[in-house]
């Protein structure tokens, strides 16, 4: 387990637009804003289509991330996460995971880590800037290549 004691920057309220790419609109605030590392506490969403990390095919390590995706549309959505830096390319790298709920299935859930979406009618999001310590997301060999949080 590791830890830091986190110096809040400043606090944002989001709005997302209706057909708005999330990933891009998520990428431009942070361009504009100067946004570099932060942490998403919340954000309710509704989303015209999403893709999530899951299968349904036989998993055959069960240790191992999975990295296919499953498609979903007309979601509702709750989420939170954390935008880190890339080291390498100085990126800023967004990690969300989400549960949205099918609207015309009885809003049966699905969990799961965010690949794509985008936005309908609306998404609010609050998001909180980290000015301390840095933070980096750095890809792990030995644990499949999964980004980790670093600061």
């Amino acid at each position: 387990m590791h830890a830091a004691e986190l110096t809040m920057g400043r606090t944002f309220a989001v709005r997302f637009d209706h057909g708005e790419d999330f990933f891009s609109a998520l990428g431009e605030f942070c361009a504009a804003n100067d946004v570099r590392e932060a942490f998403i506490p919340m954000f309710i969403a509704g989303l015209r289509e999403v893709e999530l990390v899951g299968t349904c095919a036989k998993v055959d390590d069960p240790e191992a991330p999975v990295w296919s995706s499953v498609h979903l549309d007309s979601v509702e959505a709750l989420g939170g996460g954390t935008l880190a830096v890339d080291p390498g390319s100085r990126d800023v790298l967004p990690h969300i995971h989400i549960s949205v709920g099918l609207k015309q299935h009885s809003a049966v859930a699905h969990t799961s880590h965010l690949l794509s979406a985008k936005v309908q009618f609306l998404t609010e999001m609050y998001l909180v800037e980290v000015a301390a310590p840095a933070m980096s997301r750095v890809q792990l060999g030995e644990l499949y290549g999964v980004p980790q949080l670093r600061f």
